[in-house]
């Protein structure tokens, strides 16, 4: 992904004259890539209006900028093992973010151009404080559910000693129905076996002689059932704690164990409705790759025709997070715009009359390209330097700590942190 650089400067003899010139000044000699930021004839309304959307806008940003990166991380989280799938699916009216960004064009259906800033600046803090509040629904429901199933599975999973015995024991492993005896499931370390099968019968009275069974053992300990009689219970429990056997609290019901099972495999579902068969997935995939060769192969005979590609078979939350992405995206790269737009009119005065220009930095470059682009504008402010960003200067872009003699707006579209 890639950053840019949003800045404007004032119009010279011509908007084109400025664009030429800061062009040849830096993408000539190395220093970045440079588009120009297309911004519509935007109402501009009273300068005490524009010194108060300024500021305004500053924080609408810094909202929409932070629901963006965790639509995108919680995408991310969601797809778990297709992390790699992430960012193919974090795009911007069907285009990646730098094509979207680098050729920018104003959605006038969305952000009616008639309406005053103040309104369209208020459209967009509506919509995407509703893409957040949705966003955190959704995010709770699909958490608990994780939860549940995480919780489930670690019963499953885990040691003897809290693990559900659900899918280990049987019906006939135990007696059942009978008034004075019963069956108990004992936890023993495997080193231990030798002394369980010395010392079992006398741990209490009442115990039913060569009635222990292992009915299952993982790397650490034995499962054992033992049968007793029940008025012995106690005693026997607290003997066996005594010798290091730990007696679970078990007993055995179809209809409960029957139910956890319903319930694990209920919750995997759902969850795998929530964003994908990664089974499916990975057929799509291939399906895709044989058939963009056979496109490709077709073309080169000349006699194919452009098919569309098969969709991937996304669940609805992960579908939810996609269109949401590309409106959250949207909205704030519009905000940019406002920005630009406001602060030049503040800066550079009426009629408006400035180049808006998005540049993208060479890495090694970005001190070098600061200072050719310092020297291009100057004379635009005298006195434009670094400026500490707790100094209240109304109409002033401050939300960063560097202040230039043109506007200036960072648009970052590395959204993801991976850790």
């Amino acid at each position: 992904m890639a950053e840019f650089w949003l800045i404007s400067a004032p119009g010279e003899k011509t908007c084109q004259q400025t664009w030429d010139k800061m062009n040849m000044a830096t993408s000539q000699t190395n220093l970045s890539t440079n588009h120009k930021f297309n911004i519509p004839e935007l109402k501009v309304g009273t300068l005490d209006v524009l010194v108060g959307l300024s500021d305004e806008l500053a924080k609408l940003d810094s909202f929409v900028e932070s629901v963006v990166r965790k639509v995108a991380q919680y995408m991310a989280d969601v797809l778990e093992d297709s992390r790699d799938k992430v960012q193919e699916n974090l795009l911007a009216n069907g285009v990646d973010l730098v094509t979207y960004v680098t050729r920018f064009q104003w959605d006038m259906a969305k952000y009616p151009i008639k309406q005053s800033l103040k309104n369209i600046s208020e459209i967009m803090s509506k919509q995407v404080s509703q893409i957040d509040n949705d966003l955190k629904a959704r995010a709770s429901a699909y958490n608990s559910l994780k939860g549940n199933l995480q919780s489930l599975e670690r019963k499953s999973v885990g040691s003897l000693l809290t693990r559900s015995l659900a899918d280990i024991v049987k019906k006939n492993d135990f007696v059942l129905d009978s008034e004075y005896l019963t069956t108990l499931l004992v936890v023993v370390p495997k080193t231990s076996y030798p002394d369980w099968q010395k010392t079992y019968e006398t741990l209490s009275e009442m115990v039913v002689p060569r009635s222990t069974k292992l009915l299952f053992e993982d790397q650490d300990s034995g499962l054992f059932s033992v049968t007793l009689f029940r008025k012995a219970i106690d005693d026997f429990k607290h003997k066996a704690r005594e010798n290091k056997f730990m007696v679970r609290d078990f007993q055995y019901n179809e209809e409960e164990m029957k139910a956890d099972k319903e319930e694990m495999t209920r919750l995997s579902t759902d969850k795998k409705k929530q964003f994908v068969c990664m089974q499916l997935s990975k057929l799509y995939s291939l399906l895709n790759m044989r058939k963009s060769s056979t496109m490709m192969l077709m073309s080169n005979l000349k006699t194919h025709q452009p098919h569309s590609q098969l969709e991937r078979p996304w669940g609805p939350l992960v579908r939810w997070l996609k269109v949401n992405f590309s409106e959250a995206f949207i909205a704030w790269i519009h905000i940019k715009a406002l920005r630009v737009f406001t602060e030049s009119v503040l800066r550079y005065g009426l009629p408006v009359n400035f180049q808006a220009m998005l540049l993208q930095p060479i890495k090694k470059n970005v001190k070098k390209l600061r200072e050719v682009l310092q020297d291009l504008y100057k004379h635009l402010d005298s006195n434009a330097t670094v400026i500490d960003a707790s100094m209240d200067i109304p109409g002033l872009n401050l939300s960063q700590q560097e202040y230039y003699p043109y506007a200036y707006y960072k648009i970052d579209c590395n959204l993801l942190d991976f850790k």
